[in-house]
């Protein structure tokens, strides 16, 4: 079965030997070529040019730069507003924690806020957390694609 798929490779092989490009080896590439449509935004800046200095929009890269781009555009990237800490949850009335995952750290300081000391846990799609300080029950509202991480192990 190997030899069988060697044989089917060789000739293909022997044309990348040439000079001319051949479309035979195109067809073993990993990439696959864009011909149309525009690209998506980059998440690397492209850089300052020589003797100057960089922008934070030229120099930001990965998730800093998604960041700045979302603020751009007049879209808030990150949710960085409190959980509602006006209660207490409970198992019939949990507080719920809006994600696009399946699961996501939460920080409890108690209800009302700042009424005991920080305790951090993660809250997962499976099952309701509850706080082992104030008992306070958080569930995971998720809003994500399922099975959006099936390539995770």
């Amino acid at each position: 079965m190997f030899n069988a798929a060697l044989r089917a490779v060789r000739p293909v092989v022997r044309s990348t030997r040439r000079s001319t490009p051949s479309t035979a080896c195109r067809a073993l590439s990993t990439t696959t070529p864009r011909f149309s449509g525009p690209a998506p935004p980059s998440l690397f800046g492209e850089g300052a040019k020589a003797g100057e200095i960089p922008s934070d929009e030229q120099q930001a890269t990965g998730l800093e730069r998604f960041q700045l781009l979302g603020e751009m555009h007049g879209v808030e990237a990150f949710d960085l507003e409190p959980l509602d800490s006006s209660r207490v949850g409970t198992l019939e009335d949990p507080i719920k924690v809006f994600s696009l995952d399946t699961s996501r750290v939460v920080g409890c300081t108690g209800s009302p806020a700042e009424s005991h000391e920080l305790h951090w846990f993660t809250v997962k799609k499976e099952k309701n957390r509850r706080c082992p300080e104030c008992g306070s029950v958080y569930v995971l509202d998720f809003q994500g694609v399922e099975h959006h991480d099936a390539h995770h192990h």
